[in-house]
C-alpha cells in the first residue's frame, strides 16, 4: 500500500504537483496492471476521531485528527508488485512523494483464510 501523505500546510502552497500530474500517474499505474484500489480521502476537516475507555465504552469523540502532525493522509493506492524494490520504484513516481509530501509503502498484512 502507498500511503500518500502531503505536506504541512504551510508547505502546501508550495506544491507543484499538478491534477494533470496525478492522471499521468494514475493511468501508469492502471496501464501496469498493478492498481488493486486507490481514493483520495475528503479534507481533514471532515475527520473525527474516536477513543474507547478501558471498560470499552466510546470516552471521546472530537472533529479533527487525533493528533498536530507535520503531513496529512491525503490518499492511498493498494498495489500488486512482487517486490519492495518494484514498490519504492513505484512510491518515488507519484506526486504525492514531491514538494515536501511523503509515500509510505506498506505492506499489507495477510492473516491467512
Amino acid at each position: 500500500m502507498l500511503l500518500i501523505h502531503s505536506a504541512a500546510t504551510d508547505q502546501a502552497a508550495a506544491c507543484e504537483s499538478s491534477f494533470e500530474d496525478w492522471q499521468v500517474y494514475d493511468k501508469a499505474v492502471k496501464e501496469a496492471g498493478i492498481l488493486v484500489d486507490a481514493h483520495s480521502l475528503a479534507d481533514l476537516t471532515t475527520a473525527t476521531t474516536v477513543r474507547v475507555d478501558p471498560s470499552g465504552e466510546r470516552a471521546i469523540t472530537t472533529d479533527g485528527p487525533f493528533a498536530e502532525t507535520r503531513e496529512v493522509l491525503g490518499g492511498y493506492y493498494v498495489i500488486d508488485v512482487p517486490d519492495l524494490d518494484v514498490a519504492l520504484d513505484w512510491a518515488a513516481r507519484c506526486p504525492g512523494a514531491r514538494d515536501g509530501g511523503s509515500v509510505v509503502v506498506r505492506p499489507i498484512a495477510d492473516f491467512g483464510a
